[in-house]
């Protein structure tokens, strides 16, 4: 074999090797791709930075509260006039007819009772819009409540017992003063704005005699 052809013969082995070479280089590298692509689609891998880039924003939460203040300037309600719907939302039966029998004892006009599914609280109080003065009064009856506003037109107050509700607070510790208006608890929505208005009713004229 001449001298020109092992020299040709040398530069073709010489390029295999390179080509074996950068073929090696680009396989290894695609497996390592494919097995870290693996490992995040099945959740082995956990990488911060795609966490970070692909979490959801927290939705806010409303500032606005969903009960409205006591009305402006209002006295507690005379016990006699607030009747209480008393309702059980825990496993204790007869829960809420005992605890109407206590509020009736104290002056409150007995409504109706029963049950409810169950409540993580100590109680709820529901009243509409005639009967937030009422449900505040009633409020005084309990260690810890919630109030909800509901859409009802009369001045009933209905109490829902929760799965943390013990006994009522002691009379000799309730200390409302019927001459002192009722005090607004933070984070209320003052009624007015909370409460819509009833419409008012423009009087028909009276024909004038003839």
């Amino acid at each position: 074999m001449s001298e020109p052809d092992r020299a040709r013969n040398l530069r073709r082995r010489h390029m295999r090797e390179r080509q074996a070479v950068v073929f090696g280089v680009l396989l290894a590298a695609l497996a390592v791709v494919g097995l870290g692509a693996a490992a995040v689609y099945t959740e082995s891998l956990d990488l911060p930075f795609m966490n970070r880039d692909f979490e959801a924003e927290p939705t806010p939460t409303p500032t606005r509260a969903n009960f409205p203040c006591p009305p402006e300037g209002a006295l507690p309600v005379a016990y006699s006039a607030i009747t209480v719907n008393v309702y059980n939302s825990t496993t204790t039966g007869g829960l809420a007819a005992a605890t109407q029998s206590q509020l009736v004892e104290r002056g409150f006009t007995a409504g109706s009772t029963g049950n409810q599914p169950e409540y993580d609280g100590t109680a709820r109080i529901t009243f509409g819009a005639q009967g937030v003065a009422a449900g505040y009064t009633l409020a005084e009856q309990f260690t810890t409540v919630t109030f909800l506003l509901d859409g009802r037109q009369d001045a009933t107050v209905d109490v829902t017992l929760g799965t943390d509700f013990e006994a009522l607070v002691a009379p000799e510790e309730i200390t409302l003063d019927p001459t002192v208006p009722l005090v607004a608890p933070a984070g209320c929505t003052p009624y007015a704005d909370i409460v819509e208005p009833a419409p008012t009713v423009s009087a028909s004229p009276t024909p004038a005699a003839g």
